[in-house]
């Protein structure tokens, strides 16, 4: 592509800081630079029409993890790295309602319910014993009891007859928060381009030269916020994981309201618009699971639709609307990868499925890294 002098002038000569991905992380790190360095030229590129990834394709959960999700991390964390990890969500949470105000995303704090199926009877009873613990431990915190049970409320069949209940557990309009986080980023003066893809970069003493796939161009800094896709610009321990996701057409006198989590947080669903969005199922198949192909398979939508008939809307009619996935980015520890990794170049990647309470924090916390 030849540029034009106007177009290298205004969108690609002296940029400061490059920030590759357009999502949660990316737009909140190139907010925060612009807080620190008012004068700075940031760009930001995409390779999408839209955010890829996961950050316009999650259920919208504001939420930190449920009660049988924090005792499984607790079998491969220590307490202290799982307090932890739940702080850094509230601490994210917080400063992503404070950017954008809760108007603007839609959140309500309707609460959080954990289902357990008539199968699950031991991971229930387990939980159980052990709630007690984790709301001591998660006292310090929130101040107050998180996780309590209540009764089946809504009628969901085939499970057992109480959920646990968390009370600090929200939900967002998903395409809201990154319509306004854009619309924020923009307003600030910041540049996105769309559809540019970094094939590849290399480094000298004050810059770093990028290649994409219309353009090639220079920076001060890289700062690398791609996620699930990471592992195609940088060797860090990120490998990307597939999330399918689908919504029902709307449903007359939906009663179902709230965010819900079913098997280890491996499922959820919530109402949206008098819709339920469902998803998950990736522990099915694994393996065909970690890719960065967007798609769905027939395994796991017929798991999602078998759970929709047979426990969440049991007696009610409905029909599927749409269906697609997102990329997220996990790894063999939940905390988030943020980190200089050479003269130049920084990332803020792994979110471990946890974007949308985290994205805020590890975007902050990107730029920080950058120094004066």
């Amino acid at each position: 592509m030849n540029l034009s002098y106007w177009e290298i002038k205004s969108w690609l000569a002296h940029v400061d800081y490059t920030i590759v991905g357009s999502g949660i992380v990316g737009l909140n790190c190139a907010l925060q630079l612009k807080k620190r360095f008012p004068k700075a030229h940031i760009l930001i590129l995409e390779k999408g029409i839209l955010p890829q990834g996961a950050s316009t394709k999650n259920a919208g959960f504001a939420c930190f993890g449920s009660l049988s999700e924090i005792l499984d991390d607790l079998k491969t964390h220590s307490e202290d790295e799982v307090v932890a990890l739940v702080k850094n969500r509230i601490d994210g949470l917080k400063l992503l309602r404070q950017t954008l105000g809760d108007a603007n995303i839609d959140y309500k704090q309707c609460g959080g319910f954990e289902l357990f199926t008539k199968a699950d009877s031991e991971l229930f009873e387990d939980c159980l014993s052990k709630k007690e613990s984790i709301n001591n431990l998660l006292k310090l915190i929130f101040n107050d009891e998180v996780f309590s049970l209540k009764s089946n409320v809504f009628n969901f069949k085939n499970i057992q007859s109480q959920y646990i209940f968390n009370q600090f557990e929200g939900q967002i309009d998903t395409g809201k928060m990154m319509a306004s986080l854009t619309h924020l980023v923009l307003k600030n003066g910041i540049k996105i381009l769309n559809s540019i893809t970094v094939e590849a970069f290399s480094e000298d003493s004050d810059s770093v030269k990028i290649k994409t796939n219309h353009f090639d161009f220079s920076t001060s800094k890289l700062l690398i916020t791609t996620n699930g896709f990471a592992s195609q610009l940088i060797k860090e321990q990120v490998k990307p994981a597939r999330a399918q996701v689908l919504i029902t057409k709307p449903i007359n006198n939906l009663h179902i309201k709230g965010t819900f989590h079913l098997d280890k947080g491996y499922y959820y669903f919530r109402n949206i618009d008098n819709r339920i969005l469902l998803g998950g199922g990736r522990n099915l198949d694994f393996q065909t699971e970690e890719t960065t192909e967007f798609g769905e398979t027939q395994l796991i939508q017929n798991k999602l639709e078998t759970l929709l008939k047979t426990i969440i809307l049991p007696e009610i009619p409905f029909e599927v609307d749409y269906r697609w996935s997102g990329i997220m980015g996990t790894g063999s520890k939940k905390k988030a990868i943020v980190k200089q990794v050479s003269n130049n170049v920084f990332c803020g990647v792994r979110l471990g499925g946890m974007g949308v309470a985290i994205g805020s924090l590890v975007g902050k916390e990107l730029a920080d890294l950058i120094p004066e």
